[in-house]
């Protein structure tokens, strides 16, 4: 698990950086990085949705993850441990657990994490995470300076998703298969273009309620495989 750890290392450095650039800026600043960061989002969001090769199997997998995230309140569960985590910092930021989640879903819902983590863990090849690593600290820099404290613990998120995907790395090969890997992608890209509406301040959207569409999206593609 060394990229796992370095991309950890990265996430937390990034934050520091951003935290202490961050104070130092005025209010007017900070919001226009957060709408730089939104409109970003959406870029990225919309190259990972347009990877999927079947739309009807996203539609399906995030009305199907939807039902099942509002009926397990995910986003609530989850809100909740981010006011934990905020609780244990001892911060009084209103940021805190938007910068979480926010910071979670991005560094966590894209190919280079699904990818590079099972070939480590197949290979010990963490190439490609030390790749994501560099990226993701470099927005971890732009994210803490604008959303706060709570980017810094999405490292915690990092470390238990990437490290999951690497001891299991051996039994999940056919996450690898384009068919199945570009539906999952995709899917994910659509959660990921919700965040930058989020971020613009557009539409307050349940994000995380739709994490479950990750998983119908590999199920579906795997049944019309």
């Amino acid at each position: 698990m060394k990229g796992t750890l370095v991309n950890v290392a990265a996430v937390l450095a990034g934050s520091c950086v951003g935290l202490t650039v961050g104070a130092r800026l005025p209010d007017r600043t900070k919001t226009i990085i957060t709408a730089a960061l939104g409109l970003t989002t959406l870029l990225i969001g919309m190259r990972m949705a347009l990877k999927s090769e079947n739309v009807l199997i996203v539609i399906a997998s995030m009305v199907a993850g939807g039902i099942v995230g509002e009926l397990l309140d995910l986003e609530g569960k989850l809100d909740a441990f981010g006011e934990y985590l905020k609780a244990k910092a001892g911060s009084t930021q209103a940021g805190f657990v938007p910068g979480f989640l926010t910071a979670s879903l991005v560094y966590c819902v894209g190919p280079m994490t699904v990818v590079g983590s099972i070939q480590e863990g197949i290979s010990g090849n963490a190439d490609v995470i030390y790749a994501k690593a560099l990226l993701d600290g470099a927005a971890s820099v732009a994210f803490a300076s604008s959303l706060g404290l709570g980017v810094a613990f999405a490292a915690l998120t990092v470390l238990i998703v990437q490290g999951t995907l690497t001891l299991l790395g051996s039994q999940l090969t056919f996450l690898l298969d384009a068919r199945v890997l570009n539906e999952l992608i995709g899917t994910g890209g659509v959660m990921i273009l919700g965040i930058g509406l989020l971020l613009l301040d557009v539409r307050r959207l349940r994000v995380a309620n739709f994490l479950p569409a990750l998983v119908f999206a590999v199920l579906l593609a795997l049944f019309f495989r």
